[in-house]
């Protein structure tokens, strides 16, 4: 049966083709797929004699996008953006002229109650983009120490009561194993002090964001995408990323300050506006940030 239609709305799509400057005939990698929305953006810029390449770990995005992108320039490959060399060399192609990352997680994927996305979730604790990768969340916090489990949610989420949320997994486990994402919600929100007043925060969301970026390894691939994308662009390349937690935003920032690599375009994070953010709540914590291939950069160099 057919992936129902996508239901995520791409973010800041005005800023991202403003910064991509997307000529016709070009060809441009998007290593985010998601939804799709910009992705259709890109194949309409780039017209009938470009191309864009669709990248995205999640097997659910590939093949909603195939169908609903179908006729446009667009080829799809299942793959972690930090492997945009080897796609390329695939398609025996040597460099790309715009490469866009929107990192993150999709409606699409939050709304589909097997993976365990959600805090209401009562499908298993996966949190995997690719769920034939790796090991899945209920795996990990039903066989980790309490100090590793709290190492995790306080280094990827920043979870200052990561102690106390690991004490509690513990405590609870012994008695049941912990197998849904709502299962861990209500832990989390048992272990954490109320706040007053009360924030519009989930009490879990840092909790199920460390989780997520350690079973999806996100940072690592963020950081090795940084390291490997200039050797794929041609000269005057650009490269966008969306981040949406400052973990995220800061291994951007550092790489940008390279200006052997990089000329940087934007000088602070470009951020959603009050009228998307009305339309679009999951805009608020967008970041965005832009760069360009800095002039006689050799791929040899790289």
């Amino acid at each position: 049966m057919a992936e129902p239609a996508s239901i995520h709305t791409s973010v800041l799509p005005a800023e991202v083709m403003s910064f991509l400057a997307i000529e016709p005939g070009m060809t441009v990698v998007d290593g985010t797929l998601g939804g799709g929305g910009h992705t259709r953006l890109m194949a309409e810029a780039v017209g009938p004699t470009g191309r864009v390449i669709a990248l995205d770990r999640d097997p659910v995005a590939i093949e909603r996008g195939a169908r609903e992108l179908a006729g446009r320039p667009v080829r799809f490959a299942q793959a972690n953006f930090c492997d945009i060399p080897e796609v390329l060399e695939a398609l025996d192609l040597t460099a790309v002229d715009r490469v866009l990352l929107d990192i993150g997680l999709s409606s699409d994927q939050l709304a589909d109650d097997t993976r365990g996305f959600s805090f209401d979730s009562e499908g298993p604790l996966d949190l995997r983009f690719d769920p034939t990768e790796g090991e899945p969340a209920w795996r990990i916090v039903n066989r980790l120490r309490p100090e590793t489990l709290a190492d995790i949610i306080y280094e990827f989420g920043e979870e200052r009561f990561s102690r106390r949320i690991a004490r509690r997994i513990a405590t609870v486990r012994e008695r049941e194993p912990i197998k849904t994402a709502r299962d861990l919600a209500r832990i989390v929100v048992g272990a954490v002090p109320r706040q007053h007043p009360p924030s519009r925060i989930h009490p879990a969301t840092r909790t199920f964001q460390a989780l997520r970026i350690a079973v999806n390894q996100e940072l690592k691939s963020l950081r090795i995408a940084l390291e490997r994308i200039p050797s794929t662009l041609s000269a005057g390349g650009r490269l966008v990323v969306i981040s949406f937690h400052s973990l995220e935003d800061r291994l951007v920032k550092e790489a940008f300050r390279n200006r052997q690599v990089w000329d940087c375009l934007t000088k602070s994070p470009v951020e959603a506006g009050d009228d998307e953010i009305s339309r679009n709540p999951r805009s608020r914590s967008a970041k965005l940030r832009a760069a360009q291939r800095a002039p006689n950069r050799s791929a040899e160099a790289d």
